[in-house]
């Protein structure tokens, strides 16, 4: 293949031009100038994707099935799938945690899978794409982050620590199915590679077809990374809308984390929920939780869940709050370090949701009357907001900006001195 049939992609990091070589099983093109990866060469093909991706429809179908967790005490018991937490915050008066919970456990994990399946495999079979095949890998794409299955398998262990004193806890079958889906979920997203699919859907713009065209006027497609000339209408590939940067991406982050920390007060102040134990109720906040696994001496959980619940939040409104003032500074220092933060903060907030899976878990087990009930509270929506609100801040940010600043800041200088 000579350089002008190469396909040609811009960074989504930084926007950087690049000419993908050949393939290469095993390797990985990364960026030459902020380091982020840009195609994985995977060695498994289509097909192994797909075998991989009927798995995990079956496992999380069993998942589904039978009890995850079984909870007795005082000769009574309770047992909970993983759907109970949901219908136990609808049934407690909280609907919008409920259906944030079967969401992120329930529907996207299970869109995601299926709509994997759905285009991979007649792509895998020789045939022409199915119909609507790119809004379907566009969903998919968009989905992953939102699909937290192994989120709430942290939640279920904090859930267990935290009950294994007061009562008998049994792990169900559906426990051993929900590990399986999420180890064959990573294997099978570690196999599958999206531009190869996208090449398969329509083929990725060459160097030589972007010959002509101005490199500043190259925009890539946010979803599907299609290269094209000019930042109108929609991508020819998926039909998402072309813009040659997120738009209003400074205003919208810094509205989004102002919310967000308005919220993390009650979020902190607020009982998350309360626990009543033979007649007698005890509300707990996130702090107050935590400092009762210290004092149990449960000092890992306790980090974990201090760490994910309380550290992760704080960092991630400062670290973003760091990437909007050095963007609209035009700041040209430390570009690449800049945007490694983006990607970090990018990748650990959905781990947040630890504690509303957790407190979704307490709900469906602990509900044995006037032995033991546990229900959640007002925190407990503040703090999934804040959770939800950082992930819509972090996803808004454009990190293109990062190198885009220096270059306007000279641009508007010139035009000063002029």
């Amino acid at each position: 293949m000579t350089a002008p049939d190469h396909p040609i992609l811009l960074c989504h990091d930084c926007g950087a031009p690049h000419a993908l070589p050949p393939a290469l099983p095993g390797h990985r093109a990364e960026c030459h100038r902020c380091g982020a990866v840009l195609r994985h060469f995977r060695t498994g093909g289509l097909g192994h994707a797909v075998a991989l991706a009927i798995a995990s429809t079956i496992l999380f179908v069993t998942a589904n099935l039978f009890p995850i967790l079984t909870f007795e005490l005082e000769g009574r018991a309770q047992t909970a799938t993983l759907l109970s937490g949901s219908v136990a915050l609808w049934d407690g008066g909280y609907e919008v945690l409920g259906v944030l919970v079967f969401f992120v456990l329930f529907l996207a994990p299970l869109a995601q899978v299926l709509g994997t399946l759905y285009v991979v495999m007649p792509l895998a079979a020789g045939r022409t794409a199915a119909p609507g095949a790119a809004w379907t890998f566009r969903t998919v794409a968009r989905l992953r982050r939102w699909a937290m299955a192994e989120v709430f398998l942290l939640g279920l262990i904090v859930a267990y620590v935290k009950l294994s004193d007061l009562a008998e806890l049994e792990p169900g079958a559906s426990l051993a199915a929900l590990v399986a889906f999420i180890l064959v979920q990573v294997w099978g997203e570690a196999s599958l590679s999206p531009f190869e699919v996208w090449e398969r859907i329509a083929p990725q713009t060459r160097v030589a077809q972007a010959g002509n065209a101005d490199p500043e006027r190259l925009t890539a497609c946010h979803d599907c990374r299609q290269v094209v000339a000019g930042s109108e209408g929609a991508c020819p590939r998926c039909g998402a809308r072309l813009h040659h940067r997120k738009p209003n991406s400074l205003p919208r982050g810094w509205a989004l984390i102002s919310a967000a920390t308005i919220l993390y007060i009650p979020a902190n102040l607020l009982p998350i929920m309360t626990v009543v134990y033979f007649g007698a109720g005890q509300p707990d906040t996130i702090l107050s939780g935590v400092e009762a696994l210290i004092a149990a001496e449960m000092w890992p959980v306790a980090l974990l869940v201090f760490f994910a619940s309380i550290t992760v939040p704080v960092l991630k409104l400062i670290g973003l709050a760091y990437l909007l003032w050095t963007v609209q500074r035009g700041s040209p220092k430390r570009q690449r370090d800049r945007t490694r933060l983006y990607r970090l903060i990018e990748g650990v907030g959905r781990w947040s949701m630890v504690d509303i899976f957790m407190i979704s878990l307490l709900a469906a087990l602990v509900q044995l009357g006037a032995i033991a009930t546990i229900h959640a509270e007002l925190g407990a929506v503040a703090f999934a907001a804040v959770v939800i609100i950082t992930m819509l801040a972090s996803e808004s940010f454009d990190p293109r900006l990062i190198w885009d600043a220096p270059h306007h800041q000279a641009k508007r200088q010139d035009s000063s001195h002029d």
